[in-house]
């Protein structure tokens, strides 16, 4: 009888992983052990690594906002500045529903607050939308996108997370009952100029939808049409959230602003993140 074959050692996966320019290969060695049964399967996991394929698609899984977010190959990922959509939609929910809260209460309403409507647009994963779920029990939750494989892969993060999600292009895949009703709409578009995709890291640039990473020319054609049509869908007072880049902020906040919302921009070094927030008249 031959000997159980032996996971290679933590040390080996992580010298393969270096020496293939894995800038965390430590990190990467370990968690790739932990979700390899077999040795077999660890030596695919580290050659399809080594092959320029996300962690995350081979993993199955990526950390957001704490919690483990389901990445189906083919996917975009998605990445930690993004967590900024989250820590500042929060605070604004929260008074969101206070508000309304407030609202029924004066008007002498017993119905109870209705939830709180978020809209998680360009979703990809549904992972923002899936983060405030967590954070906010019982808001209402939405999220879209036109890449049906982003869809059937939002659908198990977001469908536990009690939210629904729909296909289409933007504002399209919505449903109309929803005109003039959301709270918070948060937006990571794509916003890398066409002209920039080719010096993406080649994990982004091969292995992920090149309509989730193309923003058009100068990379805001996606969030001209997102500021257009936000002022229909927004509720009195509704914010809308765009990431976006440092370099590109002053222009996204213009076209914002342009839309007839009070624009602004915030930024957070930790995160190296930057979003505008668009405010409609309350």
């Amino acid at each position: 009888m031959s000997a159980p074959q032996l996971l290679p050692s933590l040390s080996e996966t992580i010298t393969r992983l270096r020496a293939a320019g894995c800038v965390y290969a430590e990190e990467e060695a370990a968690l790739l052990l932990a979700a390899a049964p077999t040795p077999a399967e660890l030596t695919t996991a580290v050659d399809r690594r080594i092959a320029g394929f996300p962690l995350e698609h081979i993993l199955g899984w990526a950390e957001f906002s704490g919690l483990r977010i389901i990445v189906d190959p083919g996917v975009f990922v998605p990445r930690r500045r993004t967590e900024i959509l989250v820590t500042e939609a929060a605070p604004l929910l929260r008074k969101a529903s206070l508000l309304t809260t407030a609202s029924l209460l004066r008007n002498g309403s017993d119905d109870g607050a209705p939830g709180t409507v978020v809209v998680d647009l360009c979703c990809g994963t549904g992972a923002v939308g899936t983060a405030l779920a967590a954070i906010l029990k019982g808001i209402e939750l939405h999220a879209a996108d036109i890449d049906p494989d982003a869809v059937e892969c939002a659908c198990r993060n977001i469908l536990p997370a009690g939210g629904e999600v729909h296909e289409g292009d933007l504002y399209d895949a919505l449903p109309a009952s929803l005109r003039g009703c959301v709270n918070v709409l948060v937006v990571n578009a794509p916003y890398v100029p066409t002209a920039s995709i080719w010096t993406m890291p080649q994990e982004a640039r091969l292995h992920e939808p090149r309509i989730s990473l193309d923003g058009g020319l100068d990379g805001l054609d996606i969030q001209r049409r997102v500021a257009a049509g936000a002022p229909e869908w927004l509720a009195p007072g509704g914010h809308l959230l765009i990431e976006t880049s440092e370099r590109q902020a002053a222009q996204t906040a213009d076209i914002v602003a342009g839309s007839g919302l009070a624009a602004r921009i915030l930024s957070s070094e930790e995160l190296d993140a930057t979003v505008v927030i668009g405010t409609a008249a309350a």
